[in-house]
């Protein structure tokens, strides 16, 4: 089994408790997780993973497993909607047979809350934070419709932080740019960026505001 997210787990043992089933059933199943948060959602249910790639993302998962994948039967909870298929097409590339199924959702609301539209509006936001590229696209969406077509220039002085290199190229895409990526893809690691962002900004000609 793979899971990519403390949703998954989290999801999954819903599932389970529905159906009956203690967390005792999966003992005979390996679980492979990507990344810490995933792998301490896990351990909180009393199951540490099997395996864990080093760099929290889905690619090194595919690159760093541990066994061969031909004829490997891979359950796979995942996202219904959003998510990257590169996971899924390494492993069926290379002879794993993989069962998607659609454990939980995330969703855009309808639109934007107004205090958060003000604050852009009136220059109150320094940096903006993405931790995927599901929120990345949901932001643009509604600050689009909230601000009106200059949106963009109302960003113009705020800075824009990423947890990792696949949310980075969606920044890229859908808002020009990228000024932090954390280098640990983590929450903590996106913290650590933004720190160390906000103390050479600060040491430099051009402060950010308080």
């Amino acid at each position: 089994m793979i899971l990519t997210s403390a949703n998954a787990v989290t999801f999954l043992v819903q599932r389970l408790e529905v159906l009956g089933q203690p967390m005792a059933v999966l003992e005979r199943i390996k679980i492979a997780v990507v990344g810490r948060k995933t792998a301490l959602a896990l351990a909180e249910q009393g199951r540490e993973p099997d395996f864990m790639p080093t760099s929290f993302v889905a690619d090194a998962l595919a690159a760093e497993f541990p066994e061969p994948l031909a004829g490997q039967r891979i359950l796979f909870p995942r996202v219904e909607s959003g998510g990257r298929p590169v996971l899924v097409e390494a492993f069926r590339s290379q002879g794993a047979a993989v069962t998607e199924v659609a454990a939980y959702e995330s969703a855009c609301p309808a639109i934007a809350q107004p205090q958060v539209l003000a604050a852009l509006d009136q220059g109150q936001v320094d940096i903006i934070t993405f931790a995927s590229s599901k929120t990345v696209g949901h932001f643009v969406r509604l600050v689009a419709q909230g601000l009106g077509p200059d949106w963009q220039a109302r960003l113009a002085g705020v800075a824009i932080a990423s947890i990792g290199p696949q949310t980075s190229e969606t920044c890229k895409a859908l808002l020009g740019r990228v000024d932090v990526e954390a280098e640990e893809y983590t929450l903590e690691g996106l913290t650590a960026a933004i720190a160390d962002f906000v103390q050479a900004r600060r040491s430099g000609p051009n402060r950010l505001g308080s």
